[in-house]
């Protein structure tokens, strides 16, 4: 029977019709013949049959193992703090990122080759023959929805999925187990409530480049590679044009270790020093209510971008533009800190800096808005 052929059947036929003359039906109507449609396994429960079951089910299983494990790694407590180059534990941070790559590869690989398995060792290779026509633009019809439910139906029915509960069980581990690493991911960042901190300079309204008690002087800081060293800066060490990333110091930090070094594992304490050119200088266009945070011709901006949180970290000085290399956004160090390309919307928090009685750069005050991205609490 080819498309010119077959009836189409009324609606009280069409109701009485098993699969097997629906898919006749379905078939004819579309001038497709089925030259050959032969069953992967025409004797049931065969060595090689279940064989190729448990290869199939090993590579669903090995999906699920390592989503879970991908999950697990996600949320485990402290494993994905930061760790200091010479702090306790650098070792296994430093397998932390590997870890979550592997076990996500894992679990997708599995997924898609135990699926590739299944199609290949269970799907019938049929071989057919389909009359080239025009549909003519018009929609389905109420026989081609009952055909290729049927088709889809018997498709399902000769691969013998109903039978293979090994393969469905470890497809619904693997599947399950990366959906729910796919789930997880965005979820693990509200783990960590940030407003649960005794110490308020580790909320996101403050940072520690304010004085921890009266009379606290806050140093700049430069970084030498040694986070024991404390270089602390003058305005003479920075030439003009110049720009250098510097971090907090208080005195109370010198002789403890463990503060010389959290200071720069922390996302919020990185400043970009930049020292502009004479001619530069006096183009400049300063936030209101900000007017006194430079000294002299010395800006201090937040490193960290207030679109997403990456460093801000690049610095044209012959454009004046701070560049975050992330998602291009860039900031005009002219225009205190202003957003002029990219998806920020938001200018660099500026810190308010001075000189102090013996001659360091020194912070007068804590960032007078908090750093970095959004968040739901903050109303601007």
């Amino acid at each position: 029977m080819n498309s010119k052929d077959a009836r189409e059947p009324s609606e009280a036929e069409l109701a009485e019709m098993d699969r097997d003359q629906l898919l006749k039906l379905g078939g004819a109507l579309d001038g497709v013949e089925i030259v050959d449609y032969p069953d992967p396994w025409p004797v049931k429960g065969t060595r090689a049959e279940k064989r190729a079951e448990r290869g199939v089910a090993l590579w669903f299983l090995l999906a699920g193992l390592a989503g879970l494990a991908f999950v697990v790694l996600l949320c485990w407590p402290d494993v994905w703090r930061y760790k200091a180059p010479e702090a306790e534990g650098t070792f296994w941070y430093s397998l932390y990122t590997p870890a979550l790559g592997v076990t996500l590869g894992l679990a997708i690989l599995g997924l898609g080759v135990g699926i590739l398995l299944y199609t290949k060792r269970f799907i019938p290779h049929e071989l057919a023959v389909q009359e080239r026509h025009d549909g003519g633009g018009e929609g389905s019809s109420e026989i081609d929805r009952k055909t290729i439910v049927a088709h889809l139906e018997d498709a399902g029915h000769r691969s013998t999925i109903a039978r293979r509960s090994l393969i469905k069980r470890s497809a619904a581990l693997g599947g399950g187990a990366l959906g729910l690493g796919l789930v997880a991911l965005p979820v693990a960042s509200f783990i960590k409530n940030p407003w649960t901190e005794p110490d308020p300079a580790n909320t996101l309204w403050h940072t520690p480049w304010g004085p921890e008690h009266p009379g606290d002087v806050v140093y700049l800081r430069r970084y030498t590679g040694n986070s024991h060293d404390i270089v602390l800066l003058r305005p003479e060490d920075l030439d003009a044009g110049g720009m250098e990333t510097v971090f907090p110091f208080h005195e109370s930090e010198r002789n403890d270790p463990e503060k010389l070094s959290a200071v720069f594992n922390r996302s919020d304490t990185p400043v970009m020093l930049i020292r502009l050119r004479p001619e530069d200088a006096a183009r400049v266009v300063k936030r209101q209510g900000q007017e006194d945070f430079n000294f002299g011709e010395y800006y201090a901006y937040s490193k960290i971008c207030t679109h997403v949180g990456c460093p801000a970290s690049l610095f044209e000085q012959r454009t004046n533009r701070i560049l975050c290399p992330c998602h291009q956004s860039q900031f005009d160090a002219l225009h205190y800190g202003k957003p002029i390309f990219g998806p920020a919307t938001r200018a660099l928090p500026q810190l308010p800096i001075t000189v102090s009685a013996d001659g360091y750069l020194v912070a007068r005050s804590d960032f007078v808005e908090p750093v970095g991205p959004a968040f739901w609490e903050r109303k601007s």
